[in-house]
């Protein structure tokens, strides 16, 4: 079996369309069976209303919903947790994603020595340029003080064996960032690149601010250099304050003069404090990483999905001897 983990976000027009372009990718490989699992990541629109549906009409699809957002990682996390198959995909409900990579990625994972098959965009085409120069400059800037290697360009869409998603089942921090999972489990991947392509229906998700938490996300998750910048700060910090002071007293005895004492205090007083804000500030951002971990809260919740009973409890109003009863 082949599991196929969609995770939601007000994916209402767009899981149609999905749909239909993964039922020509299932008819085309119909020696291969087949379980669409989609993860409604509390959706505020129709999504799950799709899901029900969808679920109702083929079997092959379930689904699940949490109770609020989580966010994406949660609901990755979710759909692997719940996926059968002894391969499993993670693929955008928006076809970002072609659908239609999957058989040649298959086919890999049949014939060739590798463990997973991963994507990545060779072109960032029709994506905004700030962005696209932001997100380069982050993929450069984590691979440099990071030991696990993330690709440029990568996406969360890939095809794996059971064995790396077991290992990634391992990994059970609330702070996730899948991207950089995928890497640090290890396994051989193979690379597919295909063109940027846009959104089938609705709007992306990601804005400049979510992607920019995001990409903390990663720095913080799979990397310590942060945690050398603050000495290597105060150093260098250290450094320009004795030469100012050294520069200012050569001028004064040069001139005849004299160190004016209160602004040289001053000068010192704010580097000592801009020091120590640059310390505590990158302490506290490690502190309160290890502070959700340490509370063990569920990465998800879970309110409802395609594995629980048909019937669903509806209040409607009765007798005055009762205001409601169970249908």
């Amino acid at each position: 079996m082949i599991s196929i983990v969609i995770p939601c976000f007000n994916e209402e027009e767009a899981l149609p369309v999905y749909y239909r372009e993964m039922k020509k990718v299932m008819e085309e490989m119909k020696e291969q069976s087949f379980e669409l699992l989609f993860v409604d990541d509390g959706s505020a629109d129709g999504t799950l209303e799709w899901m029900r549906r969808m679920h109702q009409e083929d079997e092959r699809c379930r689904y699940l919903s949490f109770s609020r957002n989580f966010g994406k990682e949660a609901a990755i996390y979710a759909g692997l947790s719940k996926a059968k198959g002894e391969y499993v995909a993670v693929m955008d409900a928006d076809l970002q994603d072609p659908p239609s990579l999957l058989p040649e990625m298959y086919r890999i994972l049949q014939e060739e020595p590798y463990d997973s098959v991963a994507t990545r965009r060779s072109t960032r085409a029709g994506e905004p340029w700030l962005r696209s120069k932001l997100s380069g400059c982050f993929y450069g800037f984590v691979n440099r003080i990071s030991k696990t290697q993330i690709v440029s360009g990568a996406r969360d869409y890939r095809l794996m064996k059971r064995s790396m998603v077991d290992a990634i089942l391992e990994l059970q921090e609330y702070s996730r960032f899948t991207k950089g999972m995928f890497g640090w489990v290890g396994f051989r991947t193979r690379w597919l690149e295909f063109e940027n392509v846009e959104r089938c229906a609705g709007e992306t998700k990601w804005k400049l601010g979510k992607l920019f938490l995001y990409a903390l996300e990663g720095i913080g998750g799979f990397s310590t250099a942060p945690l050398f910048l603050a000495p290597f700060l105060g150093c260098l910090l250290c450094l320009a304050a004795v030469a100012t002071g050294t520069v200012s007293l050569i001028a004064a005895l040069a001139g005849g003069g004299h160190v004016q004492g209160i602004v040289l205090l001053a000068a010192l007083v704010l580097l000592v404090g801009g020091i120590q804000l640059v310390c505590s500030g990158i302490s506290a951002w490690y502190l309160s990483r290890t502070y959700l971990e340490a509370k063990h809260r569920p990465i998800y919740i879970l309110q409802e999905s395609s594995e629980d009973k048909q019937t669903r409890v509806m209040l409607v109003p009765v007798k005055k001897e009762s205001r409601y009863e169970t249908a």
